[in-house]
């Protein structure tokens, strides 16, 4: 795209795909912000279970255990579980998701991102070596209530880059749905300031 050098903003299963290209080109990287976009063992919670028995054991009824995890309620539940108040999340996203989900083919694609999800665990100690050797300005900003990258899979950053800035917020995983402004307020601090 042209850019020489530029911040990444990175969630969920995007933040492996912005961690690899921090690794193939450090030099371009000045800054990293992660909205519960997980590098550490320790960030993925017991929910991660039935999709490492897949990876385990890729059979078929392994995969189509997998399906209760795009059922509209599951996708309802993914946006409001830890949320105080789930009536301050739009049904936009999450109606939007169901809405993608339920197209023909859609449900074999993310079965086939979750078993190719472990690529990406594979690469946590390359990651994780990035952190250490090339220590870039990161924030983390994290819903504390995720049930699938738990907190202490913000924290652990702080283990590879001791000036990580690290902010929990009373959320679950869509952090933006309820916590947009205190977000969108630490990453302009946070910009500012490097």
């Amino acid at each position: 795209m042209g850019f020489d050098r530029f911040a990444l903003y990175v969630f969920d299963y995007g933040a492996p795909t912005g961690f690899r290209l921090a690794t193939w080109h450090p030099e371009r990287i000045i800054a990293i912000i992660s909205q519960n976009g997980n590098a550490y063992e320790e960030g993925l919670s017991d929910g991660w279970n039935p999709i490492r028995a897949y990876w385990e054991d890729p059979s078929t009824d392994n995969r189509n255990a997998l399906r209760a995890f795009l059922a509209p309620e599951t996708t309802r539940w993914q946006y409001t579980h830890g949320v105080p108040d789930a009536a301050r999340v739009s049904p936009d996203g999450l109606s939007l998701d169901n809405f993608y989900l339920a197209r023909p083919g859609a449900d074999e694609a993310q079965l086939d991102l979750f078993g190719d999800y472990k690529s990406n665990i594979s690469l946590y100690p390359a990651f994780q070596d990035y952190f250490r050797t090339h220590k870039p300005p990161f924030l983390a900003v994290w819903g504390k209530h995720d049930p699938f990258f738990l907190p202490a899979g913000a924290s652990a950053f702080k283990r590879d880059i001791p000036r990580a800035d690290v902010r929990f917020f009373d959320t679950g995983h869509f952090a933006l749905e309820t916590h947009a402004e205190p977000i969108a307020l630490a990453m302009r601090e946070f910009l500012a300031g490097l």
